[in-house]
């Protein structure tokens, strides 16, 4: 995938973190982006989660039932994936180089990766396998900065890639167009351990000298002991917004 090779391949150094804690996505936006397959499929629709990481947004399509297969570059997520879910097909590719026919899936899920694609490339490869009525979803996790003590700590641990990218209107490359944008606002419940795992399963943080990031996670347990909504807690109520995009091959004139 685009952009930094080494972080958008540094997940897997953090596994066990990245299954820990990261948040998995609200159910009503599931459903929404599951609600784009076009109703005039004739039955059996096949779904593809690209940058399925260890299957946090996947986990979700195969709760509703679908045919749902995984595809991600790193060799170490892809087998937590297949631990957490055995039943979904998991494939090694990136957006660039999808493993998939043409005009073979009804819907393509990007949760927490489109940052990492070129878009170009990848915009023309999703375009490639998606079926006529096709969609491709484009789905980010933000933590609502709105919140005092959560714009406090981005002060404290900085902006992701995703942070920075997961805007309201991502870019998509020729031949798709976004066609419509949602936003769900839900609350994840972690504990301690959990909300440092969540920390540290960020590419720039694994990616960081060990002094640096030591500094930044004592600044974290600082935060976490002495905030006025935070000290004395032992689990924590993180607010979040999931943006959520749909996009389509854009129609001819």
């Amino acid at each position: 995938m685009a952009r930094s090779s080494e972080h958008a391949l540094s997940f897997g150094r953090a596994v066990g973190d990245y299954d820990r804690g990261r948040p998995s996505y609200p159910a009503e936006a599931i459903e929404w982006v599951l609600e784009q397959i076009d109703p005039a499929h004739p039955g059996g629709a096949r779904v593809v989660d690209l940058g399925a990481g260890t299957g946090k947004f996947t986990a979700g399509l195969v709760d509703h039932g679908f045919d749902v297969t995984a595809v991600e570059p790193d060799a170490l997520m892809r087998e937590r994936l297949t631990q957490n879910l055995p039943t979904v097909s998991a494939l090694e590719g990136s957006g660039e180089h999808l493993p998939l026919d043409d005009a073979s899936v009804a819907l393509v899920t990007v949760a927490q990766a489109w940052h990492w694609v070129d878009v170009a490339a990848t915009s023309l490869e999703v375009a490639r396998v998606l079926e006529p009525g096709g969609a491709l979803a484009l789905v980010w996790n933000i933590r609502d900065a709105d919140v005092e003590w959560v714009a406090r700590l981005g002060e404290v641990i900085g902006a992701s890639e995703a942070e920075k990218y997961g805007s309201t209107t991502p870019p998509v490359g020729a031949p798709l167009e976004r066609q419509a944008y949602r936003e769900f606002r839900w609350v994840a419940e972690m504990s301690r351990e959990q909300f440092f795992a969540m920390v540290t399963s960020r590419s720039y943080v694994i990616t960081m000298a060990e002094a640096e990031r030591d500094e930044m996670l004592a600044r974290l347990g600082q935060l976490l002991d002495e905030h006025p909504d935070l000290a004395g807690r032992t689990s924590y109520a993180m607010p979040y917004v999931t943006r959520v995009t749909i996009a389509r091959v854009a129609a001819r004139e």
